[in-house]
């Protein structure tokens, strides 16, 4: 099993190119399925959970080609979703067990061929994430929904669903982007309201639009589709991923030094930099040859202010890099209260930290932040993706060696991200099987 070891100490400096958004290119994997394509995706990151969404297309019979870019960081795919229906369109636990984002197949599949079996999804165990908003929608919509052996079997009788007006009860981005893709061939005009404004679900908007749908409220709570009967091929460059480039942020915030971030949308981490900025960090906005960059600089011997946090929907403060954050504020002067509202089980890297010495203490969905705490390396064990890279960030900073196991979290999400460290001078390098 992979782990990475990091000797800790060194300030970062130098310049890393931010990839593809996981996040954006799972539903727009799954958007593949709308139209005979092809439908070519860009800028998809080589990560385990993207290549296993595309080995769950082609098991439901999608043609796909992959061309990895020089760096094999990322890779374009080309997906044709012809003659599906004579399959059996059957997303198999086996595939899907690892990756929550599988359950954005049932929306399309329901759309264009109206009948699915998806297994119900694994991830990281963060919380409870139930799918019953993604169901009980999709059966005002007219599906017909049970789950047998832990599998949602879902038909459409009569063949294509039905519009509606919608209020999802509670913000949720994989629900809103599975009734989006849904509602895009149904018949009528469909309206989803208290939909969640990720920045990925725009991305998703933007490739619907291209492939010939009609939507209206792009980045707002309330969107509107008008159903169509055929969607067609396009190309898309999948945008910047921001907690990629918020991980970075945070890295540098920790560690000190000066690193600029390329191929990055400062807005879609506007909540993150103004926290940085509290904390006693130089943040500036520029634009390079590639388009926008962010640069953050901390002097070594800076010390840092802390500040408090409270997760929420976008565009407050992001539950995927709370745990980053976290990591900088064992190094800030004072007392940092986090409260997380997302996920009720995100404080799973905090006994790591601990380890490493940080002084922190939780109670339910509050931690508490005593800082700034000198960290010693030792090994620490990751137990979820943006754990993973929390840990990796607390070793940059640790005094001596910090051994990282289970990092399968990590690839999950980060595609070189100890490469990219290395770019900036950070001591980290990866260790495969076998003893350190």
């Amino acid at each position: 099993m992979d782990r990475l070891v990091i000797e800790g100490g060194l300030g970062l400096s130098g310049r890393i190119r931010v990839g593809g958004a996981k996040n954006a290119a799972l539903p727009c994997i799954a958007a593949g399925l709308l139209s005979d394509g092809p439908v070519t995706l860009s800028g998809l990151p080589a990560v385990s959970d993207i290549r296993t969404m595309l080995k769950v297309l082609e098991g439901l019979g999608c043609a796909v080609t992959r061309t990895p870019s020089p760096d094999g960081l990322e890779l374009t795919a080309a997906i044709r979703a012809v003659e599906l229906e004579k399959g059996e369109l059957r997303a198999p636990y086996d595939l899907v067990k690892t990756m929550r984002a599988s359950i954005l197949v049932l929306g399309p599949l329901l759309a264009r061929y109206g009948k699915a079996s998806v297994s119900l999804p694994g991830g990281c165990a963060i919380g409870a994430r139930p799918v019953n908003l993604h169901l009980e929608a999709l059966q005002r919509m007219g599906a017909e929904i049970q789950i047998d052996k832990g599998y949602v079997e879902a038909r459409v009788p009569g063949g294509r669903l039905k519009a509606m007006d919608h209020t999802f009860d509670k913000v949720s981005v994989g629900a809103t982007e599975n009734l989006l893709m849904a509602a895009t061939l149904a018949d009528g005009v469909t309206t989803l309201r208290n939909c969640a404004m990720e920045p990925e679900i725009g991305d998703l908007v933007d490739l619907l639009q291209k492939m010939g749908a009609k939507i209206e409220g792009i980045h707002t709570a309330t969107l509107v589709i008008t159903g169509v009967a055929t969607l067609g091929p396009c190309e898309h460059t999948i945008i910047p991923d921001r907690i990629e480039a918020g991980t970075y942020l945070c890295a540098a915030a920790a560690a000190g030094g000066d690193v600029v971030l390329d191929r990055v949308v400062p807005e879609h981490v506007r909540a993150l930099t103004e926290l940085l900025d509290r904390c006693g960090c130089t943040l500036t906005e520029r634009m390079g040859q590639d388009g926008p960059q962010l640069r953050i600089q901390r002097e070594k011997g800076q010390k840092l202010r802390a500040r408090d946090i409270t997760t929420a929907p976008y565009p407050a403060f992001p539950t995927d890099l709370q745990a980053q954050a976290m990591a900088v504020m064992t190094q800030a002067n004072g007392i940092s209260v986090i409260k997380e509202t997302i996920f009720e089980n995100r404080f799973q890297h905090a006994m790591e930290l601990e380890r490493l010495g940080a002084n922190l203490r939780i109670d339910g969905g509050t931690a508490i932040v005593a800082g700034a705490s000198p960290l010693m390396g030792c090994t620490v064990m990751a137990t979820d993706l943006r754990a993973s890279a929390t840990l990796v960030i607390a070793g940059l900073v640790a005094e001596g060696t910090t051994t990282v196991d289970r990092i399968y979290h990590l690839d999950r999400g980060y595609a070189g991200l100890d490469t990219k460290l290395q770019g900036v001078g950070a001591r980290i390098h990866r260790v495969s099987g076998g003893t350190v």
